[in-house]
């Protein structure tokens, strides 16, 4: 038998949780086609020798807002560098699906941190579809790098029948508003959508003229709006995604009500989010048990997504997405002028109003509000670079508020500062990673630009692991490690993906082990291809020797990517959940499903 490529020598996964075996792999016309003991022929092959390495199938991200990237640049190649071949998008409500161009930007650009000035003339020269089937038609046409797949956003929904004005107020959708929202989502499953995702996190914001600085349209909607929309998934195996509320977090009883399976077909449930925060460092407790008792007591097909990385996250001056999250902070995100914005802190009621606000213990939520946690990473004046805020304060006899202030009127954006909010406890990260009732790879790949990177975090992943083991304490074998990056996640989502077996599509990763080093958590600055902007991204291209997509070399380590990622079909492809059943009427007809 002759072979396209050759993988020998390597520690083999195959993506079920067994564990590693020595094997060569030998993959023809996209798929493998040898998994062997013996040696394969080399023959006319392209060869890669894996001694030492370990050889897994390619890693699922189920959570990225790479929505505007992959139209303008399909290539993906900052998650194709770190190993991972299949993304999701369509996630926290937002997606492109059926609102206009216009609306589809201002949901998006200022919850995700991309500026509206790129994403709208992207949208208005490519967005020629306003339906799911013409979306799907699009990608399967597509020169996609990774591949694909997708929700449809409760808020893109809501915008498109009720329009952004009524969209985003207290209105609720008419009889017939809300039958062409529950239309709008069986034509999304029948094009092979993964499911609806909602969000009920009142900080995120919409962008434009219209709606500027309202909370997104999904956070508008009322429990009995959602229940129509989820029995449409429950019904036809759909998937909800979505997010309680990150302060008060009473809805989550909601969340956990449609999600039961008493008596019921079970609504498969994934939510934001499972972290260990410095805000609320007794959450983790409640998160994981609140997941356990959803699956063992309600019956529940529940998980929690959880982010593997620790959450470090970056600034420039004002512009931090945090500060939605308290009366002061919202004030000052609310000016759309940045000259308003940094005159407003000039003001000594505006100031004692964000120090009270910081100190208010009630209503915490993903930041911890302590500017003695915040380091300047980059200023003019260098003498500040590796110091808090409190510290330049004190040797400036004024409190950590007013010396962060005072240096953001004098350096605007010129001052970058950094802080930890999460994931800074490996013990604490070790139990999400064990848990049932959590999933691997909430990454907001494709946002937020300038402010965090966490690309890699399959690796960061297996170094938890690895790190462990070297250190005499195991708390996970590798197989089973690959198993929660792959397969699982694949079999959860309905996904051809996830698993390198014969017959299989060859998605495929060489991680060398020794790789997996502290270096994962450096971060660097890149062009954001497509768009025109600088992000922030990991370079840490140690541990990933190659990425092979549909048997394709996408990227390898020491040549970099393929000439045509992401300007040739034939590397990733559309892939629509597997899972989704047929509408029960016969009277509309629907997409055929396939994985080409």
């Amino acid at each position: 038998m002759s072979f396209d490529i050759v993988i020998k020598n390597g520690l083999y996964f195959d993506g079920s949780g067994a564990a590693g075996v020595p094997r060569h792999l030998g993959i023809r016309d996209g798929r493998i086609t040898a998994v062997s003991v013996e040696a394969l022929d080399e023959t006319g092959a392209r060869v890669f020798d894996a001694s030492g390495r370990w050889v897994t199938p390619g890693f699922l991200e189920p959570h990225s807002h790479y929505d505007a990237e992959v139209i303008a640049a399909p290539a993906l190649k900052e998650s194709v560098r770190h190993g991972i071949t299949t993304v999701a998008i369509g996630s926290c409500s937002l997606s492109m699906i059926n609102s206009g161009p216009q609306d589809s930007s201002d949901l998006f650009t200022r919850v995700e941190a991309i500026p509206r000035a790129q994403v709208i003339p992207l949208l208005h020269e490519k967005k020629t579809w306003n339906n799911a089937r013409d979306y799907r038609a699009f990608y399967d046409q597509h020169p996609l790098g990774p591949n694909l797949c997708s929700f449809v956003g409760h808020s893109d929904l809501r915008v498109a029948v009720m329009g952004m004005d009524r969209a985003t107020q207290r209105i609720e959708p008419t009889p017939s508003e809300l039958r062409q929202m529950e239309d709008q989502l069986n034509e999304a499953l029948d094009a092979g959508m993964l499911g609806l995702s909602v969000m009920t996190t009142r900080f995120d914001r919409v962008d434009g003229d219209v709606a500027w600085s309202r909370p997104l349209p999904s956070t508008f909607a009322r429990w009995s709006e959602f229940g129509r929309l989820f029995g449409i998934l429950r019904r036809r195996g759909g998937v909800l995604q979505g997010a309680p509320d990150a302060a008060g977090k009473i809805n989550m009883a909601g969340f956990l009500w449609h999600a039961m399976g008493w008596f019921r077909t079970r609504l498969k449930t994934s939510l934001l989010t499972a972290m260990d925060m410095k805000s609320q460092p007794w959450l983790h407790v409640l998160t994981r048990y609140s997941g356990w008792m959803a699956q063992k007591f309600l019956r529940a097909d529940f998980r929690w997504q959880m982010l593997p990385v620790p959450m470090r996250l970056y600034c420039d001056g004002l512009d931090w997405v945090m500060f939605e999250e308290f009366t002061g902070g919202k004030m000052l995100r609310h000016l759309k002028s940045k000259d308003d914005q940094y005159e407003k802190i000039k003001d000594p009621v505006f100031r004692a109003l964000f120090k009270r606000d910081l100190k208010r213990a009630i209503g915490a939520g993903l930041w911890n509000r302590d500017f003695g946690d915040a380091d300047v990473v980059d200023c003019p004046d260098q003498s500040l670079i590796g110091k808090n805020f409190v510290e330049i304060g004190q040797a400036q006899g004024k409190d950590g508020v007013d010396a962060y202030f005072d240096l953001c009127i004098l350096y605007r954006e010129k001052l970058r500062w950094t802080t930890l909010t999460a994931n800074q406890r490996p013990e604490i990260m070790h139990k999400f990673l064990k848990s049932q009732s959590t999933q691997v790879g909430f990454a907001d790949s494709g946002a937020h630009l300038r402010a965090l990177a966490f690309y890699n975090f399959p690796l960061r992943t297996l170094k938890y692991v690895r790190d462990a083991a070297l250190a005499g304490k195991p708390f996970m074998d590798t197989g089973a490690a690959v198993h929660r990056l792959t397969g699982e996640l694949a079999d959860w989502f309905g996904l051809d993906a996830g698993y390198i077996r014969v017959g299989d599509r060859a998605d495929v990763v060489i991680v060398n082990p020794e790789g997996l080093t502290d270096e994962l958590d450096r971060v660097a600055e890149a062009e954001a291809e497509g768009l025109g902007l600088v992000r922030l991204v990991n370079r840490n291209d140690a541990a990933v020797d190659a990425t092979l997509i549909n048997g394709r070399i996408a990227y390898e380590r020491g040549q970099g990517y393929a000439a045509d990622l992401g300007q040739s079909r034939g590397y990733g492809r559309f892939l629509p959940g597997k899972h989704l059943r047929a509408r029960q009427s016969a009277a509309v007809p629907a997409l055929t499903l396939s994985p080409s």
